[in-house]
């Protein structure tokens, strides 16, 4: 086999450049599984460096079906790779990983992909070949017991690929056009209004806390007795709940209604809104 066919199959298989896979070829002496492994760490190597660099952009990438789905956060440096063909592929192939995984992320970076070689490893040669610094953020994995689950994404960049992602399960024993309406209507609008939790319950105390100390600092100079000052420090905890509990919401579609109110209006009593996640790049 020649060099300029020993390069060529070597860029085939490794994804690497032309300068880099004449280079590695030289140092194995044509030897190209020696030559496969110069450029892994290599890519290793590159990779190490880029780590060190902000990745504020990227996609979340949905998969899975009405019982199982689950959305995985992808990180990159610039839109521009984000929109990148190797990189679309990489997600939408990593995603369906993700939800085989149940979004367990040690198993997925432990995973093979279609070309035989892990996910981390994978991983490796994308960002050596892009070169930019390519991480997996958050994810999540949702599935209930006779529930049905509901997408909602915005800003999409194509199919299961965009910005922001919404997955809401709906725990019911019917099937039909009311609540399929009102699944799509309620995933746009956590998407719109970014509950942090399903109730008020359900908000971390480290958030109230935080909260309550920046309406401590704000009443701190306002002047007022400390009776007033207290039930006004109330009020306004109060009112922060409930601007970020799904249930005491305001409904997008409609509101002068809470999100509470349409649930009720729709009368399924075994309808309930079991969890939802929402992810949007930079957030």
């Amino acid at each position: 086999m020649g060099d300029i066919e020993k390069i060529k199959k070597l860029r085939h298989s490794t994804g690497a450049g032309f300068k880099d896979c004449n280079t590695a070829l030289k140092e194995s002496n044509g030897d190209l599984d020696k030559a496969v492994e110069i450029l892994r760490v290599k890519g290793i190597s590159k990779a190490s460096k880029k780590m060190s660099r902000d990745a504020k952009e990227g996609v979340i990438v949905v998969s899975g079906n009405v019982s199982k789905t689950s959305l995985i956060e992808i990180n990159c440096e610039t839109d521009f790779v984000a929109k990148n063909d190797d990189f679309i592929n990489f997600v939408k192939e990593l995603s369906e990983i993700n939800n085989e995984c149940s979004s367990n992320i040690e198993n997925v970076n432990k995973s093979k992909m279609l070309n035989g070689k892990t996910v981390q490893d994978n991983l490796v040669s994308l960002i050596a070949k892009i070169g930019e610094k390519i991480t997996i953020g958050k994810s999540h994995t949702i599935e209930n017991q006779n529930s049905q689950n509901f997408i909602y994404q915005h800003s999409i960049i194509k199919d299961n690929v965009s910005k922001l992602g919404v997955v809401v399960s709906l725990e019911t024993k019917e099937d039909n056009d009311q609540i399929n309406t009102f699944g799509k209507q309620l995933s746009m609008h956590i998407a719109a209004s970014n509950p942090i939790a399903l109730n008020s319950e359900g908000i971390q105390k480290d958030l109230l806390e935080k909260e309550q100390k920046l309406i401590a600092e704000e009443l701190k100079n306002s002047g007022k007795p400390d009776e007033i000052a207290k039930k006004i420090s109330l009020g306004k905890l109060n009112k922060f709940k409930e601007e970020n509990s799904l249930m005491t919401q305001d409904w997008v579609m409609e509101p002068k209604k809470k999100v509470k109110d349409v649930l009720s209006e729709i009368n399924i009593p075994s309808l309930k809104i079991k969890e939802f996640i929402r992810i949007k790049i930079g957030e």
